[in-house]
């Protein structure tokens, strides 16, 4: 309703002023006195000529336009309806000139016509912008004082949000850009007033409350020396847009505006992905997700929409979450039908029944427990959720002639010392061996940990931080590679359209990062002091636990790929399908009966690298493995 007020009033604003605009062009022309004859022709001609000139405005879009806040490139629209609708009418009154209303109007009439619209329309589109600079000074002193950085396409766009939007309370007094050519250039008039390492002292020249970083593409190591930097001004209030992975339209605004998060600072490059070929495989058909409540099923979820799917059958155990990313999914792919399914995957009935109503063509195997030390202690779950899960699920897909089945696998795979990590390394197996029956191609892809997922170390540190400490760091050395979730779920997407089946694809999780230093990171993030205003305690390794996380074993090695941050690992498993099958069903076997010591020593047999712990399994014999052996 507010848009169609808006409407009418520039509608019957732009008929006044081009009536006014041709009534003078003929006083004008006849220096205030205008012959009766033309008296008997106006009427109609005015008709004629507010037809053409609103249906070209129409066609510019100029009734779209926001009165707060005019560009130059909505003057430019402006210019060209007026040019297009003014030539139209030269055209009829040349064309049509022995028709008495065409021929009677004098050539000079429409020239003065056009310069009178031109002006009028855009004086009317510009008046309230013009009247924002004049009372700009009032604006600052009444909105929070606002330092972008960023003088690029994401800073433009957020400085114009800002001042077409004055009720969000923030003023952009300047941009903070590090190219010489922007240095003094006004953009929307707010100038460009140095580069980063001036950012201390016109925070306290101008008295700034709040710095935005508008630089979506850039590295997060140029996003740390950035905030290192704002820190020297111990100014609280540090902000930024999100990196283009996580923002799904390129436009940017206010509300995409949100608090500096550890994943920010990390050094990761940006992705850059291939979307015609994940499009390949993902447009027009029907994808299923396992696991679609969690971390990175929901973001799966989520950038799967991207690539215009038929559909997308969302699967999981835990209805709460299935609600959300449902009710999320109807905001954010409309167009997309979504089917929400509440089913364990070691349902094998219900899976049946699931694949037979919608036959998916893609799956994304993402559900499993995935706590390490909670696995210590439930060995019988993870055999039944992370091995006998993933067999119902691929034998399932199998029969029922899936085309690509993608498992998200875990850099704990890797020489597993866990029980969580021993399972996906046989859900790693299971997938490869069934790949050999040639029907449904089967990859894996392996990678580090999700920052910020649902139990990962951040959100518990930022429990702790919350309560004043202490944060507890299990080791002083301890390592581990991270990666944000929109970056991991865009890899697996990137990697499940490179491969032909049988692939373990490893993802380049860059840097490992010391957990205590992690830890100490977001302390700052909160405005605090390390070990000075939050205490950091080392509480020692967990059961399960490494101090160093591997990607590949020491003799797999990896292939590259067409990717820079995808490889494929060389992986020679010895077992057999045959036998393979048969140890699932004996660790199935064990599982229901809840023998979890047996459960081990099955692994161990499968498993050639797997050291369980020997703090919890100690009536098993402590296995030695050297460096260089095969796993």
């Amino acid at each position: 309703m507010k848009r169609l007020y808006k409407v009418l009033f520039f509608l019957f604003g732009d008929i006044f002023l081009l009536t006014l605009s041709l009534w003078l062009s003929f006083l004008i022309r006849f220096d205030g006195s205008i012959p009766h004859v033309y008296y008997r022709v106006f009427p109609l001609y005015l008709m004629i000529s507010l037809g053409i000139k609103l249906a070209a405005f129409e066609s510019y879009r100029l009734y779209n336009i926001s009165w707060s806040l005019v560009s130059i490139y909505e003057l430019i629209a402006v210019f060209k309806a007026c040019t297009m609708s003014s030539l139209l009418i030269v055209s009829l009154s040349f064309f049509l000139r022995d028709i008495k209303i065409f021929g009677m109007v004098p050539r000079s009439v429409l020239l003065i016509d056009y310069l009178l619209t031109l002006f009028f329309i855009s004086a009317f589109r510009s008046i309230k912008r013009i009247q924002w600079q004049m009372f700009k000074k009032r604006a600052i002193t009444a909105n929070k004082k606002v330092l972008v950085v960023g003088a690029g396409n994401a800073g433009e766009q957020l400085v114009r949000d800002m001042l077409r939007s004055p009720k969000a309370g923030l003023f952009p007094v300047g941009f903070i850009d590090d190219d010489p050519a922007k240095r003094g250039i006004s953009i929307h008039g707010v100038k460009v007033l140095g580069n980063r390492y001036d950012i201390p002292r016109i925070v306290r020249k101008y008295k700034i409350q709040e710095i935005i970083i508008a630089m979506p593409s850039v590295p997060s190591h140029e996003i740390k020396s950035i905030v290192d930097i704002a820190r020297e001004t111990d100014l609280k209030s540090i902000k930024i847009l999100p990196s283009l992975n996580d923002i799904f339209t390129r436009k940017v605004g206010i509300s995409d505006v949100r608090d500096i998060r550890v994943e920010d600072l990390l050094g990761r490059d940006p992705v850059v992905i291939d979307t015609e070929a994940i499009e390949s495989y993902i447009g027009g058909r029907t994808v299923l997700i396992t696991g679609a409540g969690g971390s990175i099923g929901s973001e799966l979820a989520r950038q799967i929409t991207r690539f215009r799917p038929q559909s997308v059958i969302h699967l999981d155990q835990e209805e709460t979450e299935l609600f959300f990313i449902r009710r999320e999914m109807k905001n954010l792919a409309p167009d997309i039908e979504i089917a929400p399914i509440i089913c364990d995957i070691r349902d094998h009935s219900k899976l049946e029944r699931v694949f037979a109503r919608y036959l998916p063509e893609v799956v994304f195997h993402a559900a499993a427990y995935k706590h390490v030390p909670m696995m210590e202690e439930n060995p019988d779950e993870a055999v039944k959720n992370n091995i006998v899960g993933t067999l119902n699920l691929a034998e399932i897909a199998i029969k029922f002639g899936t085309e690509k089945f993608v498992l998200i696998s875990t850099d704990k795979a890797v020489n597993p010392t866990s029980v969580m990590g021993a399972s996906k390394r046989v859900a790693e197996m299971l997938t490869i061996k069934l790949n050999e029956r040639g029907i449904t191609r089967f990859v894996a892809v392996r990678f580090g940990n999700v920052l910020g997922s649902r139990g990962s170390v951040i959100p518990i540190f930022q429990e702790q931080i919350k309560r004043g400490g202490p944060v507890t760091v299990t080791h002083p050395e301890m390592k581990r590679y991270f990666m944000t979730i929109s970056e991991a779920v865009l890899l697996v997407l990137q990697a499940g359209s490179m491969g032909n089946g049988g692939e373990v694809f490893v993802l380049d999780m860059g840097e490992p990062v010391k957990i205590v230093d992690l830890a100490r990171e977001l302390i700052k993030l909160n405005g605090l002091e390390p070990d000075v205003d939050v205490p950091i305690v080392f509480t020692g390794l967990r059961p399960g636990e490494k101090l160093f996380e591997e990607l590949l074993t020491a003799e797999e090695g990896s292939i590259a790929t067409s990717h820079s941050k995808i490889y494929v690992a060389r992986i020679n498993y010895e077992s057999d399908s045959e036998t393979l099958l048969k140890k699932i069903e004996e660790l199935e076997y064990l599982a229901d009966r809840g023998d979890n010591r047996g459960i081990i020593r099955v692994l161990m047999e499968l498993l050639p690298r797997y050291r369980p712990d020997p703090r919890i399994w100690k009536d098993i014999p402590e296995r030695k493995i050297e460096d260089t052996t095969q796993a």
